[in-house]
């Protein structure tokens, strides 16, 4: 899913800058929060006026609403960092740079930033499935639009369990999976010590 892509990119870069300035936390920070309240169907219509009835509406609104989630995951991840591990790798050579980020940052994120990465997924499914309600091409939303359409409830219903029960096999089999592995390796997992 590209949205849910982008989100995860965009949202990290975002989350990393907000605990790295406080400046931006304190000032962008804050519009991240508000914008996090905001239900990505709302944007639906800035989407159709800007993109059109495309596949790039749905991209769009299912990238608005995982970002802001996986913002805030990776800014709290970033900041609960232990500071002996910034300045073992200061101390190392490893510098403030690019290679702190990806060879420091991001691996003693990995706790936070896997749980951002399960609560984004679930926000950019439902965006994905609402913006294929309005949005033209073949998907769950719209098969569950064309149910409204005619009328059939029960049609409705097998949608609506289709979208709980695919939700739930890719949260339990891949992001719950993968967060349990990253637990433990780092020895966060129930029971370790």
């Amino acid at each position: 899913m590209i949205g849910f892509s982008i989100s995860l990119v965009v949202g990290t870069l975002l989350g990393f800058l907000f605990a790295r300035y406080r400046i931006l936390d304190d000032t962008i920070g804050f519009l991240v929060v508000a914008l996090q309240t905001v239900p990505s169907i709302a944007w639906l219509p800035f989407a159709i006026i800007w993109f059109g009835l495309t596949d790039t509406s749905v991209i769009f609104i299912t990238a608005l609403g995982a970002t802001w989630t996986m913002a805030m995951s990776s800014r709290t991840g970033i900041l609960n960092i232990p500071r002996i591990y910034l300045k073992a790798a200061q101390t190392m050579g490893v510098g403030n740079g690019l290679r702190m980020f990806w060879q420091i940052m991001v691996p003693a994120a990995f706790p936070h930033l896997i749980n951002g990465v399960r609560v984004a997924w679930a926000f950019a499914w439902r965006a994905l499935v609402a913006g294929e309600l309005i949005a033209r091409g073949v998907g769950l939303g719209q098969m569950l639009q064309d149910g409204r359409n005619l009328g059939d409830t029960a049609m409705m219903l097998c949608i609506v369990i289709i979208i709980a029960v695919l939700g739930t096999i890719s949260d339990h089999f891949f992001f719950k999976r993968l967060e349990d592995t990253i637990l433990v390796r780092y020895g966060l997992a129930p029971g370790s010590k």
